[in-house]
Parts: C-alpha cells; sequence; structure tokens
C-alpha cells in the first residue's frame, strides 16, 4: 500500500517567490514611468523656466502609462498568485492564513501606483 505524499512547502514557497518577482516588476515600471514622466520637467529646468518643450506633455503621459502598466502587472501577479494558492490542498500551505501579507503589500503597491498615476496627470 502506497504511503499518501507528504506535504512539500517548496510548492507555495516557489509560488511566492513567483509574486514577489512580478512585484519588482511592477516597482520598476512604475519607478521608470515616474522618471519618464518626470523628464519634461528636467528640460524644462534646462530650458531656463522658459517655454515648455514639446515633448513635455508626452513624456508625461508615456510616464503615466508606464505607472498604470506597472500597476496592472503588480495586479495581475497578485491574482495569479491568490488564484494559485486557493487550489493547492491546504496540507502544502505553510498556514491557512499563508501569503496574507505579500498579497497585501501587493494591493499596497498597486494603490500607491494608482495614486502617483493621478499625481503625474495633472
Amino acid at each position: 500500500m502506497a504511503s499518501p505524499p507528504s506535504p512539500d512547502p517548496r510548492v507555495y514557497f516557489a509560488a511566492e517567490r513567483t509574486l514577489l518577482a512580478w512585484l519588482r516588476t511592477g516597482i520598476t515600471v512604475m519607478a521608470f514611468g515616474f522618471v519618464v514622466a518626470r523628464f519634461g520637467l528636467f528640460l524644462r529646468v534646462l530650458a531656463g523656466a522658459g517655454p515648455a518643450p514639446r515633448g513635455s506633455a508626452l513624456s508625461t503621459l508615456l510616464g503615466a502609462a508606464l505607472v498604470v502598466l506597472g500597476v496592472a502587472a503588480t495586479l495581475g501577479g497578485a491574482l495569479q498568485f491568490r488564484r494559485y494558492c486557493r487550489a493547492l490542498p491546504l496540507e502544502d500551505r505553510p498556514s491557512p492564513r499563508a501569503g496574507f501579507l505579500a498579497s497585501a503589500l501587493a494591493w499596497a503597491l498597486a494603490a500607491i501606483g494608482c495614486v502617483l498615476a493621478v499625481a503625474l496627470l495633472r
């Protein structure tokens, strides 16, 4: 008679590492979007506070779009992680509340990213 398979926490931890990779990617894209959006301001300062350069509005829109893309990556990773964890048997999860902190971090970063995108467009 075969024994039941023993729980393997490595499966859950691999999923958590994947979520954290998505979070790093989202944060990086959001940061790059912020830099692109503020590049127009940098050009204005270099021009001596004269009229805004032609690419100023475009850099703001592109930057905000990159921030929104970073938010989408963060939320996509969080949703994928949640869906995968629900499919895992309870014995493969380290605890019933496993993943709460990582998911909360993802949702908080997405909310901050949304606020940043709105602030860039103002």
